[in-house]
C-alpha cells in the first residue's frame, strides 16, 4: 500500500516554528510529508531547513521550480496551508500565484485535492473586509477553513495565542469538522 503525502505548506508566522513537531505528528499519522513554505517563513526557518529536509526526506521547497527541471516531490494526496496569515489568505483567495504555495493550493482547487488550512491572524486583521470574503470565497471552492468557532480563533494584536495544529492534522486525516460544534469524527 502506497503511503500517502501530505503537502504541509506555512507562512510566516509564530507558529511556524514548531513545523518540525507537525510534520513529526503528521508521520506518526501515516502521511509522507512535503514542506512548502512562503519566502518569509524560510528565511525565518533559515538554518533548520536542511535538518527539516533530512526529516521529511524531500528537499524543503519555497519557489517554483524552473520549466524542464522534474518534480522532486511526490504528487499530493491532501494539502494542508497552516499557519496561512492574513496576505496568504487573501492572495490565494484572488488568485495572486506569485508566491510558491499560493500558487499550489490555487492550482490544487482545479485538480480537486483535498485542502485544508487554518489562518493564524489577529484581530485587527479579521476588521478588513477582504478577509471575510476571502475565508468566504475560498469555502466555496471547496476549501476546508478552520476559522472562528471550532477552528482558530484570532488573537488580541501581540497577544501570543496556543495554535490548535492536532485540529488541522485531524482535518486533513478526513476526520469529519464540524465548524459548529466544533468537532471530529473518524
Amino acid at each position: 500500500m502506497r503511503t500517502r503525502t501530505l503537502y504541509l505548506f506555512s507562512s510566516a508566522a509564530p507558529p511556524v516554528f514548531d513545523i518540525a513537531h507537525v510534520i513529526e505528528d503528521a508521520q506518526a499519522d501515516g502521511w509522507d510529508v512535503c514542506l512548502g513554505l512562503t519566502r518569509a517563513a524560510a528565511r525565518w526557518l533559515g538554518d533548520s531547513l536542511d535538518g527539516l529536509a533530512a526529516l521529511t526526506g524531500h528537499p524543503v521547497r519555497w519557489d517554483y521550480k524552473l520549466p524542464g527541471q522534474p518534480d522532486v516531490w511526490p504528487k499530493a494526496d491532501a494539502i494542508l496551508l497552516a499557519p496561512a496569515t492574513f496576505n496568504t489568505i487573501n492572495a490565494w483567495a484572488l488568485g495572486l500565484t506569485d508566491n510558491f504555495i499560493v500558487g499550489v493550493v490555487a492550482e490544487g482547487i482545479g485538480k480537486q485535492i483535498p485542502t485544508v488550512t487554518m489562518p493564524c491572524v489577529n484581530s485587527a486583521y479579521v476588521q478588513h473586509p477582504a478577509f471575510e470574503r476571502s475565508v468566504e470565497t475560498l469555502r466555496g471552492a471547496g476549501v476546508t477553513v478552520l476559522y472562528g468557532e471550532g477552528g482558530f480563533v484570532p488573537n488580541q494584536s501581540g497577544t501570543p495565542v496556543a495554535y490548535p495544529w492536532r485540529l488541522a492534522l485531524d482535518a486533513v486525516r478526513g476526520g469529519s469538522y464540524d465548524p459548529a460544534r466544533g468537532d471530529h469524527t473518524d
